[in-house]
């Protein structure tokens, strides 16, 4: 991947940084006391405290667990800043500037109704919401180029009141954005073992942008339709055997059995064949040693990403044993074309609709489904 990074007058920046810093840091002595927990009842890397005058967020390092990765201290606007506060990022609330670095946040954003307080967005390609992509073309929102190597003039520009942006492990302080003194909002909702506890992240971002009501509302909704999917599909008469993805130049990758894949095969009344390998993120697996465990799977799940519809004769052209597998000889292989659809920006904090796709297709007597992602595969 080809990045760049802005070249930029350093005395300009220098001066710049010094007005950030004087905004964005806060120097507060250290209050470890007291405060109402706000319940989280699935997220595991997240707390939220209520004290008077302000909301202590404290994210712990999905890679270890003795370790914080981020503690943030929410005040609102409109307040005076208490003098005594716990250690952490001052975040003004709501944030009405923000630079965002992941698609599913934007369109988390946007169905938050907070989509206004996108100012700069990362990874522009990649972010499938044509209403943003035509806010950018019209100078609305900044490109602020890749990632990993944002552009730095630009984040300057636009002064957030906080990025967004995805941990990662061992990722570092992240250079140059990190010594601005502009809070980082760590969005380790990814590392969530759960679907529903990374879906629960949204009531953290809910009040970062002033609209916790909506997204309290919002993930009720949520945990609802998947409880009672889970309830109805707990009772269904047999437990469909399903295989996931598809071999990828010499590798397969393969979702562990405490993924939210694997949990979300299970809640949907399936059995996931590699529900004994006790991981959450996927693994690479030989694509013969997939074959031999999976061959038997009554079910295929996958997604490509590819500009025509995948078929049946796509998959055997792939690779041949692909055809041998019990799936594609039933015609019970199901794929997500991620080029044609909005999966990773609609999903990730809607897990009840991909489990009522998994439920409808594992047991069609029991729940009726219009796919909007998955579709079966034909010649």
């Amino acid at each position: 991947m080809n990045r760049q990074l802005s070249n930029f007058c350093f005395a300009i920046l220098a001066l710049l940084l010094t007005a950030m810093l004087t905004c964005c840091t806060a120097t507060t002595a250290y209050d470890n006391g007291g405060g109402d927990g706000i319940a989280m009842r699935y997220a595991q890397l997240l707390t939220l405290t209520q004290h008077d005058g302000y909301i202590r967020a404290k994210i712990l390092d999905p890679w270890d667990s003795t370790r914080t990765l981020h503690e943030y201290v929410l005040v609102e606007r409109s307040a005076p800043l208490p003098v005594h506060l716990p250690k952490g990022d001052v975040i003004r609330t709501p944030v009405t500037n923000a630079a965002v670095y992941t698609s599913v946040h934007c369109a988390l954003l946007d169905e938050l109704g907070a989509y206004g307080s996108i100012k700069g967005v990362c990874d522009l390609r990649y972010i499938n919401m044509p209403r943003l992509q035509n806010d950018v073309a019209r100078g609305r929102i900044i490109d602020l180029g890749e990632s990993m190597t944002p552009n730095i003039e630009g984040i300057i520009s636009m002064q957030p009141d906080a990025i967004l942006l995805s941990p990662f492990e061992n990722g570092g302080t992240y250079g140059k954005v990190g010594k601005m003194g502009i809070p980082l909002i760590e969005c380790a909702d990814y590392m969530e073992t759960s679907p529903l506890g990374r879906a629960e992240w949204m009531r953290f971002y809910g009040l970062l942008f002033g609209c916790s009501e909506r997204a309290d509302s919002l993930f009720a909704a949520i945990e609802g339709r998947y409880s009672d999917l889970k309830s109805l599909t707990a009772d269904a008469a047999s437990r469909p055997t399903v295989v996931t993805e598809m071999k990828i130049g010499s590798t397969w990758y393969v979702a562990g059995g405490q993924s939210t894949v694997g949990i979300l095969i299970r809640d949907a009344g399936g059995h996931y064949v590699f529900d004994d390998v006790n991981a959450t993120g996927a693994l690479p697996y030989s694509p013969e040693a997939v074959y031999d465990k999976a061959k038997d799977a009554d079910c295929w799940l996958l997604k490509y990403n590819q500009a025509t519809d995948m078929t049946l004769a796509d998959l055997k052209q792939q690779w041949a044993l692909n055809s041998r597998m019990k799936a594609f000889q039933r015609g019970t292989v199901y794929a997500c074309n991620l080029l044609k659809t909005r999966f990773y920006e609609e999903t990730p904090f809607h897990p009840d609709v991909i489990l009522k796709e998994f439920a409808s297709i594992l047991h069609p007597d029991m729940v009726k489904n219009d796919n909007r992602f998955y579709k079966k595969l034909h010649e």
